[in-house]
């Protein structure tokens, strides 16, 4: 990559008041990408697709969610499926052209349901890593009970790697702690924190959140008329084929891809193919940037 490759860091100033980050990356010129964490991920989970998508010549941001990372917590508990389109109707709109939307879980809903119920600016296509309308209640729940959990912190870096080996037994362990790091906080009480507000799972770890996310992606995919892609965590306990299925029949133009050995966090399981499936669908769709 040349100079204006390079990757910087970059802040927003939400609607009612967030500072939110954000990394981006690539040619001015290149067609824009953004790729949009799930729920208690941060923008780091995309470090490597960011990388290589901007060496690909797209313009590429990854921003961390309200609440997420380094954005800026909602004090008033902010944190409505609606709160997130409208930050993300915010970083749309200062883009120069029609984005590619890429969104895991949490990130995903929030594109689906924006782009359907015409609360966003237009995407040039949508990406739905992990998530569709009918999800697996007892996927979903186990997702809920770990971002729940160790509220208390981790009195060490090993011990919070121990709570990820246990929730990701399929994932092998790995022996850098680096981006583990990225996920945590250590406080002046010297344990480690994960870097979300505890008061996003007030709202969203509860059914009526769930529910109502549901039937919100089934109505909104129904209307969807770009291209689109779902790729699925051929160990997801999330999303199942009947689930994919199920999208396929709501937006019968959209492709799928199943990433065969990684679980729900797709990107961070397997982060080489994931990247690759990217890389193909962008470019099937609209040639080399």
């Amino acid at each position: 990559m040349n100079s204006t490759d390079l990757l910087q860091s970059i802040r927003f100033e939400s609607a009612s008041g967030l500072t939110l980050a954000a990394d981006v990356g690539g040619p001015e010129a290149g067609q824009p990408v953004l790729l949009l964490h799930g729920g208690g991920q941060t923008r780091h989970s995309w470090s490597k697709a960011l990388s290589e998508l901007a060496a690909a010549g797209y313009r590429v941001t990854a921003p961390d969610l309200r609440g997420h990372g380094d954005s800026q917590w909602c004090t008033q508990g902010g944190y409505a499926l609606d709160d997130y389109i409208v930050d993300l109707g915010l970083i749309m709109d200062s883009l120069p052209s029609a984005p590619v939307l890429v969104g895991a879980s949490l990130g995903g809903g929030v594109s689906l349901i924006g782009l359907g119920e015409m609360l966003l600016p237009r995407a040039r296509a949508l990406v739905l890593v992990d998530v569709v309308p009918r999800m697996e209640t007892a996927g979903v729940q186990e997702v809920i009970d770990f971002m729940s959990a160790n509220t208390g912190g981790f009195v060490s870096i090993e011990a919070a790697a121990d709570a990820v080996a246990h929730y990701l037994p399929h994932r092998p362990r790995r022996s850098s702690r680096d981006g583990l790091l990225k996920n945590l906080r250590q406080r002046s009480d010297g344990r480690y924190y994960w870097h979300w507000d505890p008061a996003i799972h007030s709202s969203a770890g509860s059914s009526g959140y769930i529910e109502a996310m549901a039937r919100r992606m089934e109505e909104a995919a129904r209307l969807i008329d770009i291209p689109t892609l779902v790729v699925r965590g051929g160990q997801s306990r999330v999303v199942s084929p009947e689930g994919v299925a199920h999208l396929a029949e709501l937006i019968p133009h959209a492709g799928y891809v199943d990433v065969a050995s990684a679980g729900h966090m797709v990107a961070g399981d397997q982060n080489n193919e994931f990247n690759e499936v990217i890389r193909e669908f962008l470019a099937s769709s609209f040639g080399s940037p």
